[in-house]
């Protein structure tokens, strides 16, 4: 597939006829043309109006920015996979990466050892170079040729490992110091804010002091804070209450990454969450959020371990699952007492899949609950775990059925979300919110369950994420913005992907532009690349 893309650097003179405009600004959908001129929207037309540029007849369709993916996790696949055709289908022409505090810059040469090998199961191995150090080198990657837009976050656990190692420890004075040099120089480089994973390692073990100090330089350079928060399960409230603490302290803006409240222990407690985010607002506090159209979640099995595992690394984690006795007191804390990776619930097998394996020994547990994988080797639930992880080392995915349908719409239907996919690439069995998060939130919520019009379920996707980010010149259709743009039928959009084949792609989709080149024809991914990096800076201008 890379020998047959080709980089585009500018877009063509040519007018979309006939379509429906549908802003970004959550105003009413009318008819109107749209010229484009290179990278740029030139003019807002009247339907028909002249212009001596070529026509592209989109009649009866809506013409829409380009959606923006404010929680991705394709930090390696926008530079290993030319074609990315899993968000370029669904109209997403920007994606925001380095979430939840992890992330490959900035990095000494440990460092990005140590991020490969701790990621792995969320981006899998793919043969790069890996030279890229800073923030700054990342971006210029990207520059080079990517397939959509990239904006990054300084990733808190990087930094802190980078300055701390996998130390269980609050901060010193000196550490502090070095940790917001790192962060300060991530903003200059064109970072757009800061993300946190606090309930994974090394960032479990930081401090709210120690978060408000990073984020000084963050509010400093206009950025945001994007946190992973401490506890989705039983401490779900306090956990949400403490981030808008955090940012409240900073004088920074807050950002809650992939807002949802999961496990039965919070069933029906979304107003309570909402009216703790609208109090905040009410006290000047500028909150948003991102969610995911999907009651089921993904993350790495090894993350559901207790964050003391990892107090010396991946190896140290190899070697306690490794060690009878101190297998038996993790799996003691996983299935009984309920682990800080697994936000205090005991783990139930059940209802965690595997999605993705390593090792080709694991190949048939793909798709399967870990309790069915079980019993299908003879063994206990814990002992599966065991030995999932240790003959994949760590990198093995799982995808974890603990939603609530009823607290995700109340949370979708609220003034302050915008959609993040979370998703994840790799694996054989991947969870279908990367391939179909955009067209489903459009089509099966905002179109066949009413939970929205379409031009606010637009807005959600595009003129509200730009303002988190503070673009002025993409999110929303209009004269000298960027052409990053999505054609699609209204009536027929959505997704096909399950949980039993995810892969599928989206429905309704006719074309998609980035900075103004026709990136998705037809619905299908042609050969252009024309992404580029959208760098922090850019929000001053």
């Amino acid at each position: 597939m890379h020998r047959v893309l080709h980089s585009a650097q500018s877009g063509e003179r040519v007018v979309l006829r006939g379509g429906i405009l549908v802003d970004g600004t959550g105003a009413p959908r009318r008819a109107a043309d749209v010229e484009l001129d290179g990278d740029r929207i030139s003019r807002i037309l009247e339907p028909g109006a002249p212009s001596d540029a070529a026509d592209d007849d989109v009649s009866g369709a809506i013409v829409a920015p380009g959606f923006i993916d404010m929680h991705a996790h394709s930090d390696l696949a926008v530079l290993a996979d030319p074609a990315h055709a899993a968000k370029l289908e669904q109209g997403v022409t920007l994606e925001v990466l380095a979430q939840d505090g992890l992330g490959y810059a900035p990095v000494d040469d440990r460092g990005m050892r140590t991020m490969r090998e701790r990621l792995a199961a969320f981006n899998g191995s793919p043969d790069l170079d890996f030279t890229w150090r800073s923030v700054a080198d990342y971006l210029a990657r990207i520059d080079r040729g990517a397939p959509l837009n990239v904006a990054v976050l300084v990733p808190h656990g990087t930094v802190r490992q980078a300055v701390m190692g996998d130390r269980a420890a609050p901060a010193t004075p000196a550490e502090l110091a070095g940790m917001r040099e790192l962060v300060d120089q991530g903003m200059r480089d064109g970072a757009v804010g800061l993300s946190a994973g606090l309930s994974y390692t090394p960032a479990a073990f930081a401090t709210d002091d120690e978060l408000v100090a990073l984020l000084e330089p963050v509010r400093d350079h206009g950025g945001f804070y994007a946190p992973h928060h401490r506890n989705y399960g039983t401490h779900a409230m306090e956990s949400y209450a403490s981030c808008i603490a955090i940012a409240e302290a900073a004088g920074v803006a807050l950002h809650l990454a992939h807002c949802h409240l999961n496990f039965p222990v919070n069933r029906g407690r979304a107003p309570e969450l909402l009216a703790l985010i609208d109090a905040a607002i009410d006290r000047g506090v500028d909150v948003t959020l991102d969610a995911y159209p999907y009651s089921r979640s993904a993350t790495s099995l090894v993350s559901l371990l207790p964050s003391a595992a990892a107090v010396d690394g991946p190896a140290g984690v190899l070697r306690r699952l490794e060690d009878p006795a101190a297998s038996e007191e993790l799996r003691r804390a996983v299935e009984q007492t309920g682990s800080d990776g697994n936000h205090g619930v005991p783990a139930d097998w059940e209802a965690i899949s595997i999605s993705s394996v390593v090792a080709p020994g694991n190949a048939g547990a793909v798709g399967m609950p870990v309790a069915a994988w079980a019993r299908a080797r003879g063994v206990t639930a814990w002992r599966a775990v065991v030995e999932l992880l240790v003959a994949d080392d760590l990198a093995t995915g799982c995808v974890l059925d603990v939603g609530d349908e009823h607290n995700m719409r109340a949370i979708m239907r609220h003034s302050a979300h915008t959609v993040g996919s979370d998703g994840i690439l790799v694996g054989a069995h991947p969870h279908p919110r990367e391939w179909g998060t955009f067209p489903r939130f459009l089509g099966a919520y905002a179109r066949d369950e009413g939970l929205m019009t379409l031009e606010d379920a637009v807005h959600h996707l595009t003129g509200r994420p730009a303002r988190r980010l503070g673009l002025r010149d993409r999110g929303i259709v209009r004269a000298g913005g960027f052409a990053d743009l999505v054609v699609f039928d209204a009536e027929r959009v959505g997704s096909p992907a399950t949980y039993e084949d995810p892969r599928r792609r989206p429905e309704g989709i006719r074309q998609v532009r980035v900075n103004g080149v026709r990136v998705v024809e037809g619905g299908r991914r042609n050969a252009a690349i024309a992404g580029r990096a959208v760098r922090g800076a850019e929000s001053l201008r």
